[in-house]
Parts: structure tokens; sequence; C-alpha cells
């Protein structure tokens, strides 16, 4: 993993936070102080908190643990896939199903049927039907795609749940 420095946390803008209106006490440990009423968030206990973070990712893959990276923001979203293809990890990217981590059974149907209709398209058998029913089959596994591609080969539930900005992701 890349090793990230302070100066490189600045040049991001990671330092800048909420306007001072928007206050949580439970943030208090983290700010560094206040300018033009915009918190300034403390960067070494950020650059800490981040390395602890990425020392629990890294043991969880050395272990063969299951990561799910998650992050549907249109901002995050390449970045999400690219760097879970990188480590050999799953992703969702572009919509948060619900029951996901909840109703596998049901989600495993849906990874199925995607799986089967990727194979029809590879091995010919569209050929053999009706245009209008592989139009059809074919949005059917453009919807699938879209929503199942970063989970197609996770065969059980994963055993940490990365996520993003957990407030767009409050439902997973």
């Amino acid at each position: 993993m890349a090793n990230i420095t302070m100066k490189e946390l600045l040049e991001a803008g990671v330092h800048f936070g909420h306007q001072t209106k928007r206050w949580n006490p439970k943030m208090k440990e983290y700010i560094f102080g206040e300018r033009n009423g915009i918190y300034i968030i403390d960067l070494q206990k950020t650059l800490k908190m981040f390395k602890e973070a990425s020392k629990f990712i890294q043991e969880l893959a050395a272990e063969g643990k299951i990561v799910l990276f998650v992050g549907t923001k249109r901002q995050a979203q390449d970045a999400i896939a690219e760097e879970a293809q990188r480590c050999g990890g799953f992703y969702v990217n572009q919509r948060w199903l619900g029951g996901l981590l909840t109703n596998w059974v049901t989600v495993q149907k849906s990874v199925k049927r995607l799986k089967e209709l990727d194979e029809m398209a590879t091995d010919g058998r569209y050929e053999l039907l009706p245009k209008k029913e592989v139009i059809k089959l074919e949005r059917e596994r453009k919807h699938l795609q879209a929503n199942l591609a970063g989970i197609k080969d996770m065969n059980r539930l994963p055993d940490t749940v990365f996520v993003i900005d957990s407030n767009k992701e409050q439902i997973a």
C-alpha cells in the first residue's frame, strides 16, 4: 500500500471540516481549530487513524478474509471498483441493494441468474432465440451487471464491510 504523508493529506484538502454551526461534540478531540467558520481537522490524528485502518484491512486480507468495499458516490465509483479488483476484494459501487447482507440467499439467486445470462451470451444460445427475447434478456443482464458486477464471485457473506461515506450509505 502507498505510504500516505501529511503533505498529501494537506494537498487533498482532508483537513477541511464542516461549518462551525454543524458542530458535533463527539468530534471535539479530532478538531485542530477553526478558521473562517470552518473546522480544521487534526491531520496528525487523521493520519494515525488512517494507518490503523490500513493495517486492519491488510491483516484481514493476509488472513484470506472477504472485504466488501462500498462507495456509490459518483466521485468514488471508479476508485472503489479499481482498488477492490486490485486487491482481490469485492465491491458495490452503483447502488446498495436492500437485503444484500441480511437476505444473502435471495441475492445469490440474482447472482446465479447473472452468471447464467453471461454464459448464454458467450456460448451462442442467444442466437437460437427470437430477437425480441434476446433484447429482453440483454436488458436484464445489463441491469444485473450494473448492480451485482462487484459481488458476482463472492460466494459467502463478507467478513468486513469498508464503507466510504457512511452518511450516504446509511442503508448499508
